[in-house]
């Protein structure tokens, strides 16, 4: 009977028969089931990083001290030291974006610095010169002369859609090249007091402060926008960042590399929010648009007919809803180039072509 049983625990169990009584003093693990590597396409985003991250550098910055005009005084010395003698650091992040080493990143990562160190993903580090900013979409262009450097493919920002899945690639806090995800979480913002032009990618993806200049990319590695900004109550990510879209920053770094500066539109108006009291001093009736409350005389707008108390609705077709809007619509005109403007004076429709002029530059500050 014994045997018989052995057979039947032989045949239909084997294991039962080869299991070991653990030694006293060992270490036992549950081993996870082998898997196989996550496809392209699927919750993995491990490829789209790693094409992605190589083109991400980091961009450490200083900024020599500026002599204090009583820091040889003794007393000033014995109060407070040798305050505003140390140099100053910045860290920041970047996305080679051409093989002859042009680098995007913000401007305000390396305004006012004297040196630029770019650290590559590869370890290679080098020094770059500025070949133009743009503060008024807080952009600005860098470049290095190193071989063989990995470029980002440049995705189509404008077909982002609320929901669509983007990573964050930077160096936040100097820890080292991070990447984090998220969705787009809306498109289109502005009126935040950031930039002159805002048209800001707003996603959760965790961005931090040393993320400015890095890359927000899709989920086949593509860039679609440059990391700006966060909206945070403690310094770090709360869920709230912001990026300008590739196809601004597209325009930016050909016109700076081309021109040696952005050419932007500008028909000399005074625009303001339309609100009821604006409405009913002008006498008109149009619930939506920007009302122009000034037009400079002999202004491409003037030259055109447009008249104070009229309410730009659309510019090129496109509608405006505010004045952030009116200021992006008007500066991505061609200047020479006339365009139509849909307005309402009082109960009126009118179409007026303008021909734009070139923006003025903002005068410097005085030092």
């Amino acid at each position: 009977m014994l045997l018989a049983a052995y057979f039947v625990v032989a045949t239909l169990k084997p294991a039962w028969l080869n299991q070991r009584s653990p030694v006293a003093g060992a270490l036992t693990f549950t081993q996870a089931p082998v898997s196989t590597p996550a496809a392209a396409g699927t919750s993995s985003f491990r490829l789209a990083a790693s094409k992605a991250s190589a083109a991400v550098v980091s961009i450490n910055t200083s900024k020599a001290a500026q002599k204090n005009p009583h820091g040889n005084d003794p007393w000033f010395k014995f109060f407070f030291g040798d305050k505003g003698n140390e140099s100053q650091a910045g860290l920041g992040s970047g996305v080679i974006v051409n093989a002859s080493g042009y680098i995007l990143t913000n401007n305000h990562v390396v305004e006012g610095a004297d040196e630029i160190e770019v650290v590559l993903n590869d370890s290679r580090h080098t020094v770059a010169k500025v070949i133009g900013t743009d503060p008024d979409t807080d952009l600005a262009i860098l470049k290095i002369e190193l071989d063989r450097l990995p470029v980002i493919v440049l995705g189509n920002s404008d077909s982002l859609q609320v929901g669509d899945q983007v990573m964050a690639i930077g160096n936040p806090f100097g820890v080292g090249q991070t990447v984090t995800g998220g969705i787009v979480s809306a498109l289109g913002r502005n009126q935040l007091g950031i930039n002159t032009f805002e048209n800001f990618i707003q996603t959760d993806a965790a961005i931090n402060p040393g993320n400015s200049g890095g890359a927000l990319v899709d989920i086949n590695g593509n860039l679609q926008g440059i990391n700006t900004a966060i909206y945070s109550r403690s310094g770090g990510s709360m869920g709230i960042g912001f990026a300008i879209p590739v196809s601004t920053a597209k325009l930016v770094m050909e016109g700076i590399v081309k021109d040696g500066r952005v050419t932007r539109g500008w028909i000399g108006v005074e625009p303001n929010d339309l609100s009821p009291e604006l409405a009913e001093t002008f006498g008109v009736k149009a619930k939506q648009g920007v009302i122009i409350t000034g037009v400079l005389q002999n202004g491409p707008a003037a030259v055109s007919g447009m008249r104070p108390g009229d309410v730009v609705i659309s510019v090129g077709g496109k509608q405006v809803g505010n004045v952030s809007e009116l200021l992006t619509q008007v500066a991505a005109l061609k200047p020479g180039t006339a365009s139509k403007f849909n307005l309402l004076r009082r109960d009126e429709k009118l179409e007026l072509e303008v021909t734009p002029g070139v923006r003025p530059r903002p005068p410097k500050p005085v030092q």
